[in-house]
């Protein structure tokens, strides 16, 4: 998010988390951050990738994040060092999935994680608006929940009701949404996603 109008909109309908993204290639990349005040239940997340754990602490300061997603090459120890910087915020650690991803992986980021992102790898850090294959996560043996993200869209609840019946959803805390619902970039169609929070399952 990164127009205050649109910001507003979308606290309408709640989210559990509403995220900023701090990476300057990005084409989603927040330079001034909206001046308003956020309901205590919406977690505001910060959004960085391959950044000093200095930056990261500085922006988690200024603007009251509470979550802090890495969306880079960030070792398990570059995650150890921030969430010892930052008691009490959530830090998030997304992993770009395609058929050769090897969830071990992951296990050596569980005691410093809250959540992990699995997204879908692309040519971008993020917000490719493609999806991954989902049966791919079967493989997923640990116990970090995460969020599922990667293209979704209005048009794949039923594909979300059928994903959660799976085995591969037991740890599935829910879903990342972005640029399924974009008119433009950073700009949310927020009627779109207000009907897919109704048709969530």
């Amino acid at each position: 998010m990164r127009d205050k109008q649109n910001l507003v909109d979308l606290l309408q309908i709640a989210p559990d988390y509403i995220g900023f993204i701090f990476f300057e290639k990005s084409k989603r990349h927040i330079t001034e951050f909206p001046k308003l005040e956020v309901p205590s239940g919406i977690k505001k997340v910060g959004v960085f990738v391959n950044e000093t754990s200095k930056l990261i602490a500085e922006k988690v300061q200024l603007h009251q994040l509470k979550a802090v997603q890495l969306h880079g090459d960030e070792t398990p120890e570059f995650c150890l060092e921030l969430s010892k910087a930052l008691p009490g915020i959530e830090i998030f650690k997304a992993f770009s999935i395609d058929a050769l991803f090897d969830f071990e992986v992951t296990r050596t980021y569980e005691t410093f994680c809250e959540l992990f992102v699995f997204d879908t790898k692309g040519v971008e850090r993020g917000g490719n608006g493609v999806k991954f294959d989902w049966e791919l996560l079967s493989n997923y043996r640990g116990e970090t929940p995460y969020l599922l993200s990667g293209g979704i869209g209005l048009a794949d609840i039923d594909l979300l009701n059928q994903f959660v019946q799976s085995g591969a959803a037991k740890n599935c805390l829910g879903v990342d949404v972005n640029s399924g619902f974009e008119a433009a970039p950073g700009l949310k169609k927020i009627e779109e996603l207000k009907k897919f929070k109704q048709l969530l399952p």
